[in-house]
């Protein structure tokens, strides 16, 4: 089986993530003869009707489903100090999910040329897009025409940097504005419902322009525009967002949250407008992952 690693960014050291269903991964996209028939038959079916995601999302919002937080919190090691409710306190698996961290627990980088990590989750940052091609999988290409349907939108970031952050289901799935900013409306782009796991991303980079996805740009003072993007995932119940569109809002305060299921937040800035924290930059380089927090410094402006 295919095994993911990561870099810790507290503890600095390299540690080996324990993967919610890993075996059903495993064969969903293993390109191997004998498990080639799951891949063919089973993962268009799971990913391209959301009914399949929609009913196991629905499950996790039934009380019965409260029964499984205490092993859940066991087996992938939450810190449940960071968060106000106790594992007993949440009337659902669902509600556990999208719990809510303690202000204290996320301390923001308040100086105004920093911009912050978006999310709890494990990322990768590219000073050029182009450079993220060949990083899950050589020879693909992430294609920005099909992530980014408008063109007009789409070519301010050809020539930027992306950052991509993958939250697992163990981790906080609420996401935040990662500096002072003004949104636009969430623009929905409807997609299928691959797995953002690198065991899938490695078969096909272009799950992150398959899926379904919300696209809103941010408009700032030290960064020029940003392109945020939240990506569904297989057993994503759905995105949703919390914020109004047109309102200014601090850096830090939240934008949305995602129900059941892992996921990704991509963000495209324009052309010379970020330098990435170094320790980002080195690891993405040895295509690792660095395992982080939200509020923390992810780059400094130019």
């Amino acid at each position: 089986m295919s095994r993911v690693f990561y870099l810790n960014r507290k503890t600095k050291k390299v540690e080996e993530e324990k993967i919610y269903g890993k075996t059903g991964l495993s064969l969903l996209y293993s390109q191997r003869n004998f498990y080639s028939f799951f891949s063919k038959i089973l993962l268009p079916f799971l990913v391209k009707n959301s009914l399949a995601s929609r009913l196991y999302g629905a499950l996790q919002k039934r009380p019965k489903s409260s029964k499984k937080i205490t092993s859940f919190v066991q087996a992938y090691g939450v810190n449940m100090e960071d968060f106000a409710t106790p594992a007993q306190g949440f009337a659902s698996f669902n509600d556990f999910f999208i719990r809510k961290v303690k202000p204290e627990a996320r301390p923001i980088a308040l100086e105004e040329t920093t911009l912050i990590l978006p999310a709890d989750g494990r990322y990768l940052v590219f000073s050029d897009i182009s450079a993220a091609d060949a990083f899950f999988v050589k020879g693909q290409k992430l294609s920005l025409q099909e992530l980014i349907p408008d063109e007009a939108v789409r070519k301010r970031y050809e020539r930027g940097s992306l950052v991509f952050g993958r939250l697992c289901p163990s981790d906080y799935h609420r996401f935040h504005f990662p500096c002072d900013c003004v949104p636009s409306r969430a623009e929905v782009v409807n997609g299928y419902l691959y797995s953002v796991n690198p065991i899938a991303l490695r078969q096909n980079i272009k799950i992150l322009s398959q899926n379904k996805r919300v696209i809103t740009e941010l408009a700032t003072t030290s960064f020029g525009n940003i392109l945020y993007i939240e990506v569904g995932a297989t057993a994503v119940g759905s995105i949703q967002q919390t914020y109004t569109p047109g309102k200014f809002y601090k850096k830090g305060e939240e934008k949305g949250f995602f129900e059941f299921g892992g996921s990704t937040v991509l963000m495209l800035l324009e052309k010379n407008t970020i330098l990435f924290d170094k320790d980002l930059l080195e690891a993405s380089q040895q295509r690792l992952e660095v395992k982080a927090n939200m509020g923390e410094s992810l780059g400094r402006a130019l």
